[in-house]
């Protein structure tokens, strides 16, 4: 006759089954614990959004520096210590707007007074992301829920980890490669320009000695960068035709010359990327398709559940 399991056996199987239903994602995981949560991130992303235009692009941003380091963790909101240098005092996170730190600390505040110690600011960054793209016109996707905080960031770990606006396209595509990401899920992603602005800084150099802008773009540019060396905030729009508005704009300004960065041009000019170029700017509903499910693929990429992050009670600062 076979033995009973042994109460050590039975415990060991309730704590490994109680992991992995810690560790699952869900569209609904804080209808219970916190049903108000859907409710609080859209009343704050929309008073953000009004009173400061530009938040849409930069949570966009910031969620992408976020994600594509090490996985959608909010290690990216980390702020650093005199022990510690984060993430987001890397170089490349150095221009990240603050508008995007300063919404997620709101949100965090109005959860954490309607559900202490529930919510984790990574799924506050991934839902805010979706809800001000479609907001500023962009489509919807499905957010997968139940993310946790994870307890290390590093400046250290950025460096050659994110793509960089000044890289060739293959170094580009290689890094989106490592990541699990297609060229076409890169391209797809890389319409995100369509909205925000680039500071001076980042194609300042590129616009005098290059003959892929067009002419007049090339001069109007110098213009509004003449006093950069003075006025390091010194910006431009991504998209000139409609900056503000989520649309397929960016793909249609890239064929004509209109491109701010070196990446952008470097998007029409390789042959790997040049016709999902075309196809986007052809065709808006396609690209905001592709867009929709290349972000709801990152916006799982490398998340932390269960006990292998924490529910941080900051999001600047690790628990």
């Amino acid at each position: 006759m076979a033995k009973p399991p042994s109460l050590f056996l039975i415990l060991i199987s309730l704590s490994s089954l109680a992991f992995l239903s810690e560790s699952r994602l869900s569209y609904n995981y804080y209808d219970q614990s916190c049903p108000r949560f859907t409710q609080i991130i859209q009343e704050t992303i929309t008073n953000k959004q009004i009173t400061s235009p530009t938040t849409a692009a930069g949570t966009l941003r910031v969620f992408f520096h976020d994600c594509l380091l090490n996985g959608c963790d909010a290690s990216i909101l980390v702020s650093s210590t005199p022990f510690n240098s984060a993430e987001r005092d890397a170089d490349i996170n150095l221009s990240l707007p603050g508008d995007a730190f300063d919404l997620v600390t709101r949100a965090k505040t109005a959860l954490e007074l309607s559900c202490p110690n529930t919510v984790s600011c990574a799924d506050i960054l991934a839902v805010a992301t979706r809800d001000l793209v479609t907001m500023v016109g962009g489509p919807y996707y499905n957010v997968l829920l139940g993310r946790k905080d994870y307890r290390i960031s590093k400046s250290s770990y950025v460096e050659g980890n994110l793509p960089k606006t000044t890289m060739p396209m293959a170094d580009i595509i290689n890094i989106f490669a490592s990541k699990g990401f297609s060229v076409q899920e890169m391209v797809a992603l890389s319409g995100a320009h369509t909205i925000g602005f680039s500071h001076c800084k980042e194609f300042n150099s590129f616009i005098y000695n290059s003959t892929q802008y067009n002419p007049k773009f090339a001069q109007g540019l110098q213009k509004a960068c003449a006093d950069y060396p003075n006025n390091p905030t010194l910006s431009v729009f991504n998209d000139i035709m409609t900056p503000n508005k989520f649309d397929n704009m960016y793909f249609q300004n890239l064929p004509k010359g209109l491109g701010l960065l070196e990446s952008d041009h470097g998007l029409y000019n390789d042959l790997r990327s040049r016709s999902y170029v075309e196809m986007y700017a052809k065709d808006q509903n396609k690209f905001f398709q592709d867009f929709a499910r290349a972000m709801e693929k990152l916006s799982v990429y490398g998340v932390k559940t269960g006990r292998r992050g924490e529910i941080r009670r900051r999001c600047d600062a690790i628990n």
